[in-house]
């Protein structure tokens, strides 16, 4: 019998409104990401947006899983070598700087999580091949998903891309289901074996959210409790989207007019 949740027509409608405005939160900070702002200041436009215009609750703020202290902001920003987590804060961004924009928003009750890579000016060739890979990895698990297909499918064909590109895939952080709670079963790890792992069915919502270092794969977690880094310093990317098994299908539920297209292969 499996623990995932199969989400009702109500709840599947709940889902599609937070993941649209979840989606809207990144269109709108598009375009203040860049060199000389801090973390901290694209953090509190967001959090303002999401309370003021959208009347939507930012999740991350005082989220508190047992083990942990409150996570303090409203959006995670995670830059150059962060691989998820990063607090904002003083930060500047240079020059070069990659950023992950990690939004998680409430809206009725529902959670929508999607997040988004950016630049500061110009990356560099390396960096922008990594998040390209890496945007890659996470529509190829989409691609991946619907009815009888099985979880081990979708971290299989996101391990195989980044490992043939070079790059390596973060084993401690994985997707997740997600609903009128933040963190639910099933786990989605973004690597493993074909036919593996659990069966899937229409109805459940789960993100797929590859990170993956340029580097190895091993991490340090910093003294503030939250921030994760890679290990040797690589740099490290990540994309997300909350999507749901239809009964043909996927569907991305974290989609609105900003969102980039898949790539041409999907199509």
């Amino acid at each position: 019998m499996s623990s995932i949740s199969i989400k009702t027509a109500e709840d599947i409608a709940g889902m599609r409104i937070a993941g649209k405005l979840a989606s809207e939160v990144l269109d709108y900070i598009t375009p203040f990401v860049k060199v000389g702002v801090t973390t901290g200041e694209l953090d509190r436009l967001c959090h303002e947006y999401m309370s003021n215009v959208q009347g939507t609750i930012p999740a991350p703020l005082n989220y508190c899983p047992p083990g942990y202290t409150p996570y303090p902001k409203a959006i995670c920003t995670s830059v150059n070598d962060v691989i998820c987590h990063g607090i904002p804060g003083d930060k500047v961004l240079k020059n070069g700087d990659v950023v992950n924009l990690d939004i998680t928003v409430i809206k009725d009750g529902y959670h929508g999580d999607t997040s988004r890579m950016f630049y500061a000016g110009e990356p560099s060739i390396m960096a922008k091949r990594l998040g390209d890979i890496t945007y890659e990895c996470m529509w190829l698990g989409i691609a991946k998903i619907k009815p009888g297909a099985h979880l081990g499918d979708i971290g299989y064909v996101i391990q195989q891309h980044a490992e043939k590109a070079g790059y390596s895939v973060v084993r401690e952080f994985c997707g997740h289901g997600i609903g009128k709670v933040f963190h639910e079963e099933p786990q989605v790890l973004h690597y493993g074996r074909p036919g593996t792992l659990e069966k899937l069915e229409a109805g459940m919502i789960f993100t797929v959210e590859p990170m993956i270092n340029a580097g190895r794969r091993d991490i340090r977690e910093m003294g503030d409790g939250w921030t994760i880094r890679t290990k040797d310093r690589s740099l490290s990317a990540q994309w997300e989207h909350t999507v749901l098994v239809t009964e043909t299908g996927y569907e991305i539920l974290t989609k609105s007019d900003g969102t980039p297209p898949p790539p041409a292969f999907i199509a």
